[in-house]
């Protein structure tokens, strides 16, 4: 499988079948690496290859994957979303679908707040939101687990710069899929199929009420 590098980044990524781009991102939180597609509800590499040219990475900073980073000092959505879109300028990809599972339904809605003129169609599987009943499921999960592991990879990274991180993520906007305000979400143009699930890190409400429904668009062009 090739990488895609860009100073200190290092993406690796994965593509399959051909025709109109179709970027997936599987789930597993910020474990989010290809491996995962083989113990997901669907493995979109192999459902969607035969229509679709489908690309897929591991996530900076996954542990179980190949791709690394910096940990990002400010929005780390917004490194995400850098990687993401550098990744398709390097496939010469200009136009393209976006499905995203778990953690990947807040890369969604970024991609489509920075670059709406990019994104044709997203869809949100499974996606996390926030929980006020249990607001820090998610970052607990990254300072208790995800955290230590990445440590203990990278010696030059500490406690105190993970939780940061996980601030940005997770605490900085305690709303809907954590990426984009919930006005974004309510005023998005861009097509969006929404696949809810009900978990404590999969919080259906948010992305669904008031506005929405399940399995119909976010927004049209």
């Amino acid at each position: 499988m090739p990488f895609y590098e860009r100073g200190d980044v290092r993406i690796h990524y994965e593509e399959a079948g051909s025709g109109f781009p179709l970027l997936v991102t599987p789930g597993g939180g910020l474990n989010s690496w290809m491996g995962n597609w083989k113990t997901a509800p669907f493995n979109a590499m192999e459902e969607f290859k035969n229509d679709f040219r489908v690309i897929t990475m591991d996530q900076r900073n996954a542990p179980t994957g190949e791709s690394s980073g910096p940990i990002p000092t400010g929005d780390g959505w917004d490194a995400f979303t850098e990687d993401q879109l550098g990744l398709m300028d390097h496939l010469g990809v200009r136009e393209f679908a976006f499905l995203g599972c778990c953690i990947g339904g807040s890369f969604v809605m970024k991609m489509i707040e920075k670059v709406p003129d990019r994104i044709v169609a997203g869809v949100l599987c499974q996606p996390i939101g926030h929980r006020p009943e249990n607001p820090d499921v998610m970052y607990d999960t990254g300072h208790n687990s995800w955290g230590p592991t990445l440590i203990a990879k990278r010696p030059e990274l500490n406690v105190e710069m993970v939780d940061a991180y996980l601030h940005s993520l997770y605490r900085a906007r305690p709303e809907l899929v954590y990426s984009v305000s919930r006005q974004f979400i309510e005023n998005c143009q861009t097509p969006v199929l929404v696949m809810p699930d009900d978990t404590p890190a999969h919080h259906a409400a948010p992305i669904i009420a008031p506005t929405l429904e399940p399995m119909t668009s976010v927004g049209r062009r």
